[in-house]
């Protein structure tokens, strides 16, 4: 073998090495890095299917979500359909309001102060009977942490879960919680209230004044 032919192999083996060398680096760069690999977006609600909210909704043990009332309902809130917590059946919220004096307390698992308020909008609903009817919505798409909120306050009211905020931009509701929306019985918006209740006195006179 000629010293001209070493030559020429030396370069070729030189050669293929550097391109194995480019190939397994490009591969290794283009794969996932365990260091650096932005984690996919956990699912908000941290359970959806009826197996792994029975549990939670046992323990909530909510009364279940209002039938349809008398007539069509507020104009504003038709079309509206969302979950009952209580069962995960469907509700319509139009037709579950009409004809009924209405207080919606709109609330979120993490919020305070509707954790602090709900145990009065309990209360409230137990001193005024069937006269008024309170029906909270969960704005926040993790239905289990809502049912076990209620479970630890003792808060049994009818509960849509309403993870979208479909009934607040039906209502135009201001973006705060809580929030709550008097409604007369013959649809239309008497009072809304984006503002925490510190007691069933307060949120009485809030209806009462709403009342007319």
């Amino acid at each position: 073998m000629t010293a001209k032919t070493r030559w020429t192999i030396a370069i070729v083996a030189v050669l293929i090495a550097l391109t194995l060398g480019l190939v397994i680096q490009l591969r290794d760069n283009s794969a996932p890095n365990a260091t650096t690999q932005t984690p996919a977006r956990p699912e908000h609600r941290d359970a959806v299917t009826t197996e792994a909210l029975a549990g939670p909704r046992l323990r909530a043990d909510l009364p279940p979500c209002p039938a349809p009332g008398s007539g069509p309902g507020p104009r504003a809130l038709r079309g509206v359909v969302v979950e009952c917590a209580a069962d995960g059946s469907t509700v319509d919220v139009a037709q579950a309001v009409a004809g009924r004096r209405v207080v919606i307390n709109l609330w979120a698992y993490w919020c305070a102060p509707c954790l602090a308020e709900l145990p009065a909008m309990a209360e409230y609903q137990r001193l005024v009977g069937t006269e008024v009817m309170v029906v909270t919505v969960h704005q926040d798409e993790n239905e289990t942490a809502a049912l076990l909120r209620l479970a630890d306050l003792g808060v049994r009211l009818p509960t849509l879960q309403d993870g979208r905020r479909r009934v607040a931009a039906a209502l135009h509701i201001p973006n705060a919680m809580p929030a709550t929306v008097v409604l007369r019985p013959d649809g239309s918006v008497a009072q809304t209230l984006p503002r925490a209740f510190g007691s069933v006195d307060e949120i009485a006179a809030a209806v009462e004044n709403g009342a007319g």
